[in-house]
């Protein structure tokens, strides 16, 4: 079988990684791919977001399976056009992605079906915006509608910090056309955890619970990032909880989605919150989260093409999906100034001395691989997974990985898993 995963990140090293050990799979593609595909798949420079050039390549090289695992081709409609053209494809199509690249859809789809999430408020322009929040308890929380790599959600202490907020989104278009509407929402206190499902829009199998650290500092502090590490499983997340939300979330999300003939096939993201008022919904994903994958996919037991060919095929109540019970911890190797300005094309050593202890995967997320050499090539560089029969274990072997890498100005916070 030839396969070829659309993206070039964490995430998608973490799915070659885990497609490549099915023996029926003949060869793997990645576009654009990283160093550390590199090593097992073939990187090819086409863009994720090049619709036109993933046809083409597919049909040149009789591609069986695409798998389209970024945010931005999902909601171009990717999968649509592939599947138009008789190419397999697994990944939502556009008007089920829209669960993500819409909060403003999203919020409004949990209203409709009483899912439980915040109260909010959606805005097309700034006026009206800032005269609801003269109005507002505080914290609140400002979110961009559309996609913004991660970063277009600010959590506004007062009015002031809202009122900037809003101006900078709507006004300066700091997350562009993202910006173009906004979500305003309340501030809801709990812990996070992050659970994705595979779903063929009829079943729905939850994944093995996870928890993301977001900000870039120890102790939750400093800027959101797109995650600087995760671990699996949730300390919090019981099996209590895991029931509610399937009876109140889950399921009621798939048939929700049926309900508006939005069929959702592929892996759907939910982002939770646990409050006081129990489970509520802060975001859906229309795809694997990153750095989630990275600890989700290590623990999967279950083969990984399976699965994705019977959510194509509507057929994933005939899988058994099972699930190793040791923890996995990822930490997150950064550029020194990410989220914001960072060099790049620092020499990378030590990944095979930390891949040589047991147990411990590096997945490469913005690297390049040349003479023999890696470079960093992103803001966020490797993600050191560790697994353990236990979290604290976990983290302490990750931890170890990661302190035998090394490379320029190498930024991570030294508190993941701790929560």
């Amino acid at each position: 079988m030839r396969i070829l995963v659309v993206g070039g990140g964490g995430r998608e090293h973490a799915v070659v990684w885990k497609l490549a050990q099915n023996p029926s799979v003949e060869k793997i593609y990645c576009a654009p791919g990283n160093g550390g595909i590199s090593s097992l798949a073939q990187c090819i420079s086409i863009k994720a977001t090049d619709i036109e050039g993933i046809k083409a390549f597919s049909k040149e090289n009789n591609i069986d399976l695409v798998v389209v695992t970024p945010d931005d081709p999902l909601a171009a409609g990717m999968v649509d056009e592939l599947e138009k053209e008789g190419i397999r494809a697994f990944g939502p199509k556009k008007d089920a992605a829209i669960i993500e690249w819409s909060k403003s859809f999203a919020k409004d789809l949990m209203k409709k079906y009483n899912i439980p999430t915040a109260r909010y408020e959606v805005f097309d322009n700034s006026k009206d915006a800032i005269g609801y929040l003269s109005h507002q308890k505080f914290p609140i929380v400002v979110k961009a509608d559309g996609l913004a790599l991660g970063k277009g959600v600010i959590i506004a202490q007062n009015f002031e910090e809202a009122r900037e907020a809003v101006y900078s989104i709507m006004d300066e278009k700091t997350f562009g056309e993202a910006g173009n509407r906004i979500v305003i929402e309340e501030f809801l206190v709990g812990q996070e955890v992050s659970i994705l499902a595979f779903t063929d829009g009829k079943t729905i199998v939850p994944m093995v619970s996870s928890q993301d650290h977001k900000r870039a500092l120890d102790g939750d502090r400093g800027l959101n990032t797109g995650g600087m590490g995760t671990f699996s499983p949730s300390r919090i997340y019981t099996s209590e909880i895991a029931q509610y939300c399937m009876e109140n979330i889950f399921r009621p999300t798939v048939n929700a989605m049926n309900m508006e003939n939005r069929k959702f096939k592929g892996v759907l993201y939910f982002g939770l919150i646990l409050t006081d008022d129990g489970p509520k919904v802060l975001e859906y994903n229309a795809r694997f989260g990153d750095p989630e994958t990275q600890v989700v996919l290590p623990r999967l037991k279950s083969d990984l093409l399976e699965i994705f060919n019977a959510v194509i095929d509507e057929r994933l109540d005939e899988v058994k999906v099972e699930w190793d019970d040791r923890a996995a911890v990822c930490v997150i190797m950064a550029s020194g100034g990410y989220p914001q300005k960072y060099q790049t094309g620092y020499e990378i050593e030590g990944i095979n001395e930390a891949e040589k202890e047991q147990d411990i995967i590096v997945f490469h997320a913005g690297t390049r691989f040349e003479n023999g050499r890696y470079y960093t090539a992103g803001g966020r560089v490797l993600g050191v997974t560790a697994m353990d029969d236990t979290l604290d274990g976990a983290i302490k072997k990750a931890y170890e990985g990661v302190g035998k890498i090394n490379f320029k100005d190498a930024h991570y916070r030294r508190d993941i898993g701790i929560k």
